[in-house]
């Protein structure tokens, strides 16, 4: 009777997953430009549509792998929840790009550049981090790199309200402006918060396989 321990498992999920942090990564640089050079919102809205597609495959072949692989180098839910935690990323960084273009904003506001600029941070941190899910002797820093994206989402909380005090303060804002800008501002706040979700993944990676 075969063992367990002779039949090699299957890296390639490292790969995708890095596959898909490195799609994760222009898809925020492509959104940081859009804010901070709004200008051409259609196309860039388009491309960061067509991001979120390639993420799409990407999680789709994940999927797929886990259904055709008999040993996974990780646990089975943990790669399911994994590649859906980054799939969530890419969906409200797409629709971040998509609402400013359907909701013709004439500029964006300071708060919104700040909250694209710390989204942009965190999806680097997690690409960063992905390479090094496959070595052990990595997992400490690993640990010490999710602190800092939890910390990370917290400074988007903070952006985030600030961002609505302002709006509710404004006397020049009608309520349609208000209700645009809160859309814009929950999307780009809910990108952060999936990937504190994928951190918290990769933690409880790190702390199972330590």
């Amino acid at each position: 009777m075969a063992r367990f321990g002779l039949i090699p498992k299957d890296m390639g999920f490292y790969d995708l997953f890095e596959q898909d942090t490195s799609n994760l990564v222009v898809a925020a640089e492509k959104l940081l430009d859009l804010f901070e050079n709004y200008e051409d919102v259609e196309t860039k809205a388009k491309e960061l549509k067509d991001f979120e597609h390639q993420g799409d495959a990407i999680t789709h072949e994940i999927i797929q792998r886990v259904h055709r692989t008999f040993v996974t180098p990780i646990d089975r839910e943990d790669i399911t929840l994994l590649a859906h935690s980054i799939d969530d990323v890419m969906d409200f960084i797409e629709a971040a790009g998509r609402t400013a273009y359907l909701y013709r904003i004439d500029q964006p506001t300071e708060r919104a550049r700040e909250l694209a600029r710390i989204v942009a941070r965190i999806v680097y941190k997690l690409h960063e981090v992905m390479p090094r899910l496959r070595r052990g002797d990595q997992y400490p820093w690993i640990l010490k790199q999710c602190v800092q994206i939890n910390s990370l989402e917290k400074q988007a909380d903070d952006v985030k309200n600030a961002g609505l005090a302002e709006l509710f303060d404004a006397c020049d804002l009608n309520t349609c402006d208000v209700i645009k800008w809160r859309g814009i501002y929950e999307h780009l706040e809910n990108a952060t918060d999936r990937a504190e979700d994928v951190a918290n993944v990769l933690e409880g990676i790190v702390l199972k396989h330590a």
